[in-house]
């Protein structure tokens, strides 16, 4: 089942936009796992690397070479508060299986929503190199520019007019006018909640269309940009559209 991220609630905005994700109250007892899945696909099929040719919605063909992006502060939502993993940075990358899922232990309750950013967030990129998911070393982040990747897709398309045909998008960027970091709330389906039970394991699984990346607000064609590398007007248009891509396609309960 999908459904879209929807207007955030009143208290969920303020703490938001204030500080990020704040802790919530936890229950008594001993904590349940929650599995966050992340499911890449293209028009509801799963992407294929390098051996697929796709077709955006503007008729030009790609295939893909690399895709892969952060997502941090993750965090579930109840009635009166919310739950949030503790050092909450994820590289989710199609070439490693392992990347797409991850684990952590949440208190036992009945949730109703599911929050995180995409990208990292501006503390961690004004830290200089760190480790785990944000080593250098997993290329995904601008010595020159001392900051993070937050985005990123390569491949090929003939529509492409620049060196070997490439497509190449690394996106980034954490401050000013040109922020690409963006923050989602994805509320689970009518009549559908997360029940963590203590000793048990429930999962979510996100799926991200990639189709999404080339239009919804901004209609970008790769025969106008096959390139972006920079932070800039272009990387917080390609931001604006794949913050669209995720939707909650299953709830599992355990």
């Amino acid at each position: 089942m999908k459904n879209r991220f929807l207007s955030i609630p009143l208290f969920l905005l303020t703490v938001f936009s204030l500080s990020g994700f704040q802790k919530a109250r936890t229950s008594i007892g001993q904590p349940g796992l929650l599995k966050i899945t992340f499911v890449n696909t293209v028009k509801g099929k799963p992407l294929q690397m390098d051996s697929t040719v796709y077709t955006n919605p503007f008729s030009e063909t790609y295939s893909v070479r690399k895709f892969k992006y952060y997502i941090s502060n993750v965090a579930v939502a109840f009635s009166d508060g919310i739950y949030k993993e503790i050092d909450s940075y994820h590289l989710i990358d199609e070439s490693k299986p392992a990347s797409l899922s991850f684990i952590f232990s949440a208190a036992p309750n009945r949730y109703h929503s599911f929050m995180f950013m995409i990208g990292v967030d501006s503390l961690k990129n004004v830290s200089g190199a760190q480790t785990g998911p944000l080593d250098p070393l997993n290329d995904m982040f601008w010595t020159w520019n001392s900051g993070y990747v937050m985005a990123k897709l390569e491949g090929n398309s003939p529509q492409s007019k620049v060196v070997n045909n490439k497509v190449e998008f690394h996106i980034g960027g954490f401050s000013g006018e040109y922020n690409v970091l963006k923050k989602l709330l994805l509320n689970f389906p009518a009549g559908i909640s997360l029940d963590i039970r203590e000793g048990k394991t429930s999962e979510i699984i996100i799926e991200s269309d990639l189709d999404k990346w080339w239009q919804h607000p901004n209609d970008l064609k790769i025969s106008d940009h096959p390139v972006c590398t920079t932070p800039g007007e272009l990387a917080k248009k390609i931001a604006d559209n794949y913050s669209n891509m995720f939707s909650i396609k299953q709830v599992i309960n355990n």
